[in-house]
């Protein structure tokens, strides 16, 4: 057996939790145009997780997010069954733009917290070992 690739599944970016009120309009597996009001379960900035998806979609299949007043067109790369009705799918942006939901950098920052061996301080974490304790 060949080992495998350790970065073949990391993300290129992270993922925000954020729900966000969104219109998704396609075609489904059975050739029929939708549009349908879904929301988002996280972000990236060149893709997102969506829920409340009533639709039947494809990997590949190519769908156009509406949010605000932005349209994004995007692709399937995972669909999830949640019931016989409902999906999860997870999109990718088509055209790789980097700022696709319009938020500020600091909308989608992501904030670990501190654990373990860490403290947190004003500027963010550090290790109790380097804090100097007596």
């Amino acid at each position: 057996m060949r080992p495998g690739n350790p970065n073949r599944n990391r993300r290129l970016q992270n993922r925000v939790p954020a729900v966000l009120p969104v219109r998704v309009r396609g075609i489904d597996v059975e050739g029929q145009p939708f549009q349908e009001i879904a929301h988002t379960l996280d972000i990236t900035a060149t893709g997102a997780r969506v829920a409340a998806i009533h639709h039947r979609l494809r990997i590949a299949d190519l769908v156009t997010v509406f949010y605000r007043q932005r349209r994004m067109a995007f692709s399937v790369v995972w669909v999830k069954a949640i019931d016989t009705h409902e999906f999860q799918v997870g999109l990718q942006t088509v055209n790789q733009e980097t700022e696709s939901w319009g938020l500020k950098s600091s909308d989608i920052e992501v904030h670990i917290p501190c654990s373990g061996s860490v403290a947190k301080n004003s500027e963010g974490c550090e290790a109790l070992e380097s804090r100097g304790q007596s």
